[in-house]
């Protein structure tokens, strides 16, 4: 058994309900060694930020070239699970996006999120034969690489304003029998919904959290098992970058800069 392998069943283990895994999306090395510095158990790359800091829009514009070697970096930068946001898998075909699992896992990440919306001019949320042929596609992937990949299956009804609570099981459970592990539905943290998502849904259930979100503990009571900042940990670094370009070139003051992580701590993170 690898290293790869141990991580793996380490990170598929840390999904329990009611004691949630936390999340702090990075984007890149730095970001992914500060998260695993605070703490973290597992880290976890948002596919908003990957693409922002690569010149990129999300929504399947970046290359999967491009996406797997931040994966790869961010990998190589800590000594915890690496899970990759890896949007719908930057593929047409179930065959791309085994194609892009391949590559993943040679990159050394353990776990992906595979979102069922479209960004093709298609309609918002693919069928669901259509994704279940996809996420079959990454089980059969991670089955030939030899890695208990963790499959977690994004249902983006939530966020589409399609179908609510019934849709989302119907999808989920549809997900599950092609071969995914958990399930994450962002949009919602409405303490009723989610705990109607948790008692339909068969396997551990992830939530996408940020502010005005409930906190952590109240979430583990309705017995989520995972919870994600995904890309508001890289919005909010880039507001700090927005507020200070506005006021040293408008106020030519620098107070936006306040309470900065310095230099020598963000450069000793980085060294092996």
């Amino acid at each position: 058994m690898n290293e790869q392998h141990i991580r793996a069943r380490q990170f598929r283990g840390l999904h329990v309900p009611g004691e949630p895994l936390v999340l702090v999306n990075s984007w890149d090395a730095a970001s992914a060694r500060i998260v695993a510095d605070a703490g973290a158990r597992a880290v976890a790359t948002t596919s908003a930020g990957v693409a922002w800091s690569r010149g990129a829009p999300d929504g399947d514009a970046l290359a999967r070239e491009t996406a797997v070697d931040v994966i790869r970096r961010v990998a190589a930068a800590v000594r915890l699970p690496v899970t990759a946001d890896i949007e719908s898998g930057y593929g047409a075909r179930p065959d791309d996006v085994a194609e892009t699992v391949t590559a993943v896992l040679a990159a050394g990440a353990v776990g992906v999120n595979v979102e069922d919306a479209r960004h093709d001019g298609g309609g918002p949320l693919r069928p669901v034969d259509e994704q279940c042929a996809r996420l079959a596609a990454v089980r059969a992937a991670a089955d030939r690489a030899g890695v208990p990949l963790y499959l977690n299956a994004r249902v983006d009804t939530f966020l589409r304003g399609v179908g609510g609570v019934p849709e989302t099981v119907a999808r989920a459970d549809a997900y599950l029998a092609a071969g995914a592990d958990g399930v994450f539905v962002p949009g919602t943290v409405d303490p009723q919904t989610v705990a109607a998502l948790v008692a339909a849904i068969p396997a551990p259930l992830n939530v996408l959290a940020g502010p005005g979100a409930p906190p952590v503990a109240e979430l583990a009571r309705l017995g989520v098992a995972r919870v994600s900042l995904g890309s508001a940990v890289a919005e909010a670094a880039y507001a700090v970058a927005r507020r200070a370009a506005v006021e040293a070139l408008g106020d030519g003051t620098y107070g936006a800069l306040a309470d900065a992580l310095d230099y020598g701590t963000i450069n000793e993170l980085m060294r092996d």
